[in-house]
């Protein structure tokens, strides 16, 4: 049984998202520079003696909403927050701790729109809001909740919540994020690390920030504390078989689960050999970990090591481009036994690093698409073609 596994059925099963450990903030940094279009930090949490996890795993962090956001929800419900309510477990706590911790009050969706709506008053129906319910105002309701929240809503369509109890039917559950784990516990024992790209926009007028990532970006400095625990994955881990090679594609932040593949190949002195793609922005900019990751490739723990710069020239060059560069020994990997692994953004860059690897296996075996999907195919039975995409 693996570590993780292990730790699940013994001590650090005690620690769920139901029940988390209170973890000290040991490191919090930011990973940009100065100029970049995104903020991305490093953040790395203490963990109990006991708890396990093993490279491909994640940390669920629960967040809780911003008191700035909490006081306008309530102030715009007429509500002083002390009242009291009883929450998802039936257990009695504050309207205002109510909101702050267990309740989503961010992005604003249909079901919320839907159970709000139930609210209304019979006698005085309010035709818009009607109108964005059941399947036939589906359309309608999503182009609304989009780049809303709650308070957007209350303040559109005051007065219809009467009751604070009420709060937990309309709104949803607030869920933990989980986040890859970037570090190995071979090297860091006593902490878990990760990278977390803080998230902030305006829409409808207002600023707005992610849960979780404005969490740690904002109100999470060294010494503080976040509720933590320990998520197994295991569809995304190193091949069993120590000695085979790995090529990794990780853009942007998909890249903290192969900081911690390398760190724990690294600490166990295995001798697999070692393929990195990162890109993101721009190389002044936007290279995380850019020491390590060129130290690792001095070392020769990694044995390649391919960037690719968004916008460093005039012709925009993604990491599926370099891929398509390397197609040529990128195939004599995967003939050899190479294990392929892709992680982040699920809605375009895993799409088209697929694209680009169906092309890379039907170029090498002179072969056609339909034979690179069937390559493909064996390649997911063998477990040798693993995604983690969100």
């Amino acid at each position: 049984m693996e570590a993780t596994e292990a730790a699940q059925t013994g001590h650090a099963a005690k620690y769920t998202r139901n029940n988390p450990y209170m973890s000290a903030v040991q490191q919090n940094y930011r990973l940009t520079a100065e100029g970049s279009e995104k903020e991305t930090r490093h953040v790395a949490l203490e963990l109990e003696a006991g708890m396990q996890y093993t490279p491909g795993d994640a940390v669920g962090i629960l967040a809780e909403n911003r008191e700035t956001e909490v006081e306008l929800v309530l102030k715009a419900l007429g509500f002083s927050g002390d009242e009291r309510v009883l929450d998802h477990y039936k257990v009695e706590i504050s309207l205002e701790e109510a909101v702050r911790t267990r309740l989503a009050i961010g992005k604003l969706t249909r079901s919320t729109i839907n159970q709000y709506a139930k609210l209304v008053d019979p006698a005085n129906p309010i035709m818009q809001l009607k109108a964005m319910t059941g399947p036939e105002g589906k359309a309608l309701a999503e182009e609304h909740c989009w780049g809303r929240e709650f308070i957007d809503l209350l303040h559109e369509f005051p007065g219809v919540l009467k009751e604070p109890q009420k709060l937990f039917t309309v709104l949803q559950r607030l869920t933990p994020r989980m986040y890859s784990i970037a570090s190995s516990q071979m090297m860091h024992p006593n902490s878990v690390e990760t990278t977390v790209r803080v998230i902030r926009y305006d829409a409808h007028g207002r600023g707005r920030q992610g849960l979780a990532s404005g969490h740690m970006g904002e109100r999470s400095p060294v010494g503080s504390t976040l509720p933590i625990f320990l998520h197994a994955n295991g569809n995304f881990r190193l091949p069993e078989d120590t000695s085979k090679p790995i090529i990794m594609i990780g853009p942007g932040t998909g890249l903290a689960p192969f900081r911690s593949f390398l760190e724990e190949r690294q600490a166990k002195g295995e001798t697999g050999k070692n393929w990195l793609f990162f890109g993101d922005q721009r190389s002044k900019l936007d290279y995380l970990y850019q020491e390590q990751l060129e130290g690792m490739h001095k070392d020769g723990v990694l044995t390649h090591l391919d960037t690719a710069f968004s916008r460093d020239q005039q012709t925009k060059v993604y990491v599926q481009d370099r891929m398509q560069e390397k197609a040529a020994e990128l195939f004599k990997w995967l003939e050899d036994g190479a294990y392929f692994y892709v992680c982040g953004d699920a809605t375009r860059m895993a799409k088209d690093v697929e694209t680009a690897l169906l092309d890379v296996i039907a170029k090498g075996s002179n072969g056609t698409l339909e034979h690179a999907a069937e390559y493909l195919e064996t390649m997911k039975k063998q477990k040798r073609y693993q995604r983690d995409v969100y």
